[in-house]
């Protein structure tokens, strides 16, 4: 089926949206009416597919669970049949089994949860295609590349002026690819953040932990200026570095580690290796998985999976742990007490040199002490308020998730009066308090703050 809208310009892209509920499809439509989209709509994934067969697709949108032909099936076929078709599923519920079936059957673009934001569905499209349309100028420029390069085989070799000009012609273009080249591989970070954020609707609130740990791993990384490949590792690492905890029972989640039986620890032992084995289908997140499996290594060799001692142990996979151990033990997570942030620092140092790289500890400490990333200050004045208490201009300085775990608004978002009427009529339906960590709107030179309610981890 296909709607004809009336836009006052040329369509900029062909978006395929499949649902099996009349409802969604109409609010999807209304969502992106004004985006100057060219609608497809389908009921199943028999008529995505015929459609397909007929009509030039920029971008499919289609539901993770449908009569028939399920999402990450529908999305496996046009993987398949048309690559440069970008990909997004649309999902009710995390679960982690259709949610790995659609990354490797499928190799989907994004996430989408439902309720969606309509702003943020907007912003997710528009971003997508734009990623789309880099990666066609890449093999756009890709195959100049190769005509070039043909033609510089033609040249007269006596012609040196034209070649100097030519030479450095290609090295714009070059220039150019190694930039979308670069892009291409930061996008993978952002997948990395989404699916984090959606299996957090696993675990209680005081249990989503990636977030804290991703602040100190980037703080740590820019301070140290480490290299941008163990850079992009680390971040994919901290967003996904329990991911094999999601095979537990909620018992074994909700239990300190300290307070596990003899055949829980054993469960608890493996998560590294699952949440490995769990990645390593995913050629971009290999480096990442090898952080994830050795990130419970101890520097004197008694840690695990498998008993990596010092330098063996990778530096990544070091500096992970000592941020995965200094948020979890304030969260309560490893003592069966929470431990204030003050002497976590102390237990972190307790055990430098026994569970910690002694010089890599040295320098984590001084900066969870010099520039708190785990804060998230960033240097900038922070208020917490509730939503009644919010004013325009004001940005976000934390991400902010709702009382289930899924992520609302994201760092940086600078509110509007109809987001924060948004948030209020929130706290009126889930019956809830909310508190927003937020940046006041003269807060971009002003010294570092934090409001009372927020000094006590």
């Amino acid at each position: 089926m296909q709607e004809h809208d009336a836009p006052q310009e040329r369509p900029t892209a062909t978006l395929l949206l499949v649902d099996d509920e009349p409802h969604v499809l109409s609010a999807l439509k209304r969502a992106l009416r004004r985006e100057h989209y060219r609608l497809l709509t389908a009921a199943d994934g028999e008529q995505a597919l015929a459609l397909l067969d007929t009509e030039s697709v920029d971008l499919v949108v289609s539901d993770s669970l449908m009569p028939g032909m399920d999402g990450a099936e529908l999305l496996g076929h046009i993987q398949r049949r048309w690559p440069d078709c970008l990909r997004m599923l649309l999902t009710g519920r995390a679960d982690l089994k259709a949610t790995v079936r659609a990354i490797n059957e499928g190799h989907i673009y994004h996430f989408i949860a439902k309720p969606w934001d309509d702003d943020e569905l907007r912003l997710t499209i528009r971003q997508a295609l734009a990623h789309q349309q880099a990666k066609r100028e890449q093999q756009r420029l890709e195959a100049l590349t190769q005509a070039q390069n043909r033609e510089l085989v033609e040249l007269n070799a006596n012609l040196e002026a034209r070649v100097a000009a030519r030479t450095q012609e290609l090295q714009q273009v070059a220039d150019m690819l190694d930039a979308a080249y670069g892009d291409l591989k930061h996008s993978y970070v952002t997948a990395t953040q989404v699916f984090s954020s959606l299996l957090n609707q696993r675990l209680p609130r005081h249990l989503q932990t990636n977030a804290q740990v991703g602040d100190l791993i980037k703080a740590f990384a820019e301070t140290h200026g480490l290299e941008e490949e163990l850079q992009r590792e680390l971040m994919m690492a901290a967003a996904l570095y329990n991911l094999g905890k999601l095979t537990w029972d909620d018992h074994l989640l909700s239990t300190p580690a300290q307070r596990l039986f003899a055949r829980e620890q054993t469960a608890y032992r493996h998560y590294p290796e699952t949440g490995e084995g769990l990645l390593m289908t995913l050629e971009p997140l290999q480096g990442a998985a090898r952080l994830i499996r050795h990130h419970r290594e101890r520097w004197n060799g008694s840690g695990y999976p498998d008993h990596l001692q010092g330098e063996a142990i990778p530096y990544g996979a070091r500096l992970l742990a000592l941020a995965v151990d200094f948020i979890e033990l304030q969260r309560g997570m490893i003592l069966p007490r929470k431990v204030p942030r003050q002497d976590a620092l102390d237990l972190l140092r307790k055990f430098s040199g026994r569970v910690y790289d002694p010089a890599l500890c040295k320098s984590f400490v001084a900066l969870c002490i010099e520039q708190a990333p785990d804060l998230g200050l960033a240097g900038k004045k922070v208020l917490s308020l509730p939503p009644r208490k919010l004013e325009p201009d004001m940005t976000l300085a934390q991400d902010l998730h709702s009382p289930s775990g899924m992520l609302l608004l994201n760092q940086g978002k600078a509110l509007t009066r109809q987001l924060i009427d948004k948030l209020i009529r929130l706290e009126e339906l889930e019956d809830t308090q909310l508190s927003l960590l937020v940046h006041p709107p003269e807060a971009a030179n002003a010294e570092p703050h934090l409001a009372q309610s927020e000094r006590n981890p």
